[in-house]
């Protein structure tokens, strides 16, 4: 909807914060980083909150300092905030939130005459922030921006500006006062938590069937009913660690050009769907778990261990970073050999570790190219810099061409006598894949590198067809 400006005339204009000016919440914001300093915090949390939000806002505030600049806010309300504020109107930011964090969003945004907020004695929400207002500008003497928990506030305002709020909520807010306007979603809720679980990425889990397939025992079908089962959890499981790395990596993702579009990082879906639907999607993925056998749970639960070490810490460390990717990649071959009970090979183990390592280090390539062109010097929650690029070519090609070697040693070892009748021919995949490996580097090179090398191979139409060719060969070999 279309809101008018406001002549001179107008009564001040007051503006709730949490999802109303950001779309997102900063006491969550500010617990998020918490844990994401230390995740033994979450034992204090709850006797924190049992003195009362206000007394929790204020023990967690003493621990973390939360920066205004990377808060996802609402860019329509703000411009249209700022047009008031130069037509000479009184613009107050009022919220429940604490007043320190309330005075670092207004002193950031620069707009604000003054701000109302909460403290350590009392917490300005409901009837309490209502009651404020009236106090200060007199029944009816303020209009009021905010969401679906400020009915109660518009009963006492002269006009009511709806924020992401349902039609539903408009006629409500009309009913208490003059509806001004309203400044309606445009993101769904469903398809912001389907784009959130990331089902493209579960292409990666399809490495679980590689045991199978490399042990050519696709045509028993109860070890593919297993495996599709494997496949299932480790999808669950894997949307379970992306969920939880989003919400420990909101700042730096917001400052990344793509990233910032994800869900959590741009307000498309409350935290407080994250902090439920982590837990709950790792708990799927265990009840299903359970009718696998014991040592793929093992594998299961070492990965998702492994990938919270990641999340926490590991991310950080340079070259121990991609080391971790690598294997987190191969702990989904493990996962699959576990899962149908077959002997994992040798060579299948080092070809994948030095070909996910390489493609490791192009994602952090690409992610430095990047920042390259945008005359930044370091990555955000990274510990590269710029002038790492040359290295992190130079290790992530030889990588990659290693991979390559380790392939062609397995054509040329005696175990491929007994799984191919044509094993000379898989001498091809390794033409194939110094190709590929090769392309990708240079696309990388060249800045047109996705900063997730699974995802680019995917879409890519050159490296779809060297997968077709390499399947025709394999089939061709058996």
């Amino acid at each position: 909807m279309v809101i008018e400006a406001a002549t001179g005339l107008a009564p001040p204009l007051c503006v709730d914060l949490d999802r109303t000016l950001i779309r997102g919440d900063l006491l969550l914001e500010s617990l998020v980083l918490l844990v994401k300093r230390n995740p033994l915090y979450l034992l204090l949390i709850p006797f924190w909150l049992l003195r009362g939000k206000a007394a929790l806002e204020a023990r967690v505030l003493r621990q973390v300092t939360l920066n205004p600049e990377a808060l996802p806010y609402n860019p329509g309300l703000i411009e249209w905030l700022q047009r008031e504020r130069a037509n000479g109107r009184s613009v107050w930011l009022v919220t429940a939130s604490h007043e320190k964090l309330a005075d670092r969003v207004a002193a950031h945004l620069g707009f604000f005459e003054g701000v109302l907020a909460s403290n350590e004695r009392s917490n300005l929400a409901a009837a309490t922030k209502a009651a404020q207002l009236v106090n200060r500008f007199g029944e009816r003497g303020f209009d009021y921006c905010g969401n679906d928990r400020d009915v109660t506030i518009w009963e006492r305002a002269r006009g009511a500006i709806v924020v992401e709020g349902s039609p539903r909520l408009e006629r409500q807010a009309a009913t208490r006062a003059v509806l001004v306007g309203s400044f309606p979603s445009t993101t769904s809720r469903w398809t912001a938590l389907l784009r959130q679980l990331r089902p493209h990425q579960w292409a990666k889990n399809l490495l679980v069937l590689m045991p199978l397939l490399a042990a050519h025992k696709v045509d028993e079908v109860h070890l593919d009913l297993i495996a599709l089962l494997a496949f299932i959890v480790f999808s669950l499981c894997a949307s379970s660690v992306y969920v939880l790395n989003d919400l420990l990596d909101l700042e730096a993702d917001r400052s990344h050009p793509r990233k910032s579009k994800r869900p959590f990082a741009a307000g498309d879906l409350p935290l407080a769907v994250g902090l439920v639907l982590a837990p709950a999607l790792l708990i799927a993925a265990a009840g299903m778990s359970a009718f696998l056998p014991a040592r793929f749970c093992m594998v299961v639960a070492t990965y998702y261990a492994a990938t919270l070490a990641y999340s926490f810490s590991l991310k950080g460390l340079v070259l121990i970073d991609a080391l971790s990717l690598a294997g987190l990649y191969t702990l989904r071959i493990i996962a699959g050999a576990a899962a149908v009970s077959v002997a994992l090979s040798f060579w299948m183990l080092l070809f994948s570790v030095l070909l996910f390592l390489s493609l490791a280090f192009v994602k952090r390539f690409a992610e430095l190219e990047s920042l390259r062109r945008q005359q930044r010097l370091r990555t955000a929650g990274r510990g590269y810099r710029v002038d790492d690029l040359p290295a992190l070519q130079s290790l992530g090609a030889a990588a990659g061409y290693l991979s390559a070697l380790v392939l062609a040693l397995y054509v040329n070892s005696p175990d491929i006598q007994a799984l191919y009748r044509q094993p000379k021919v898989i001498w091809a995949l390794c033409i194939l894949l110094l190709y590929w490996v090769s392309r990708i580097w240079l696309t990388a090179q060249r800045g047109q590198m996705h900063d997730d090398p699974v995802v680019y191979a995917l879409r890519d139409r050159e490296s779809l067809a060297v997968g077709l060719i390499a399947v025709v060969t394999i089939a061709l070999a058996v």
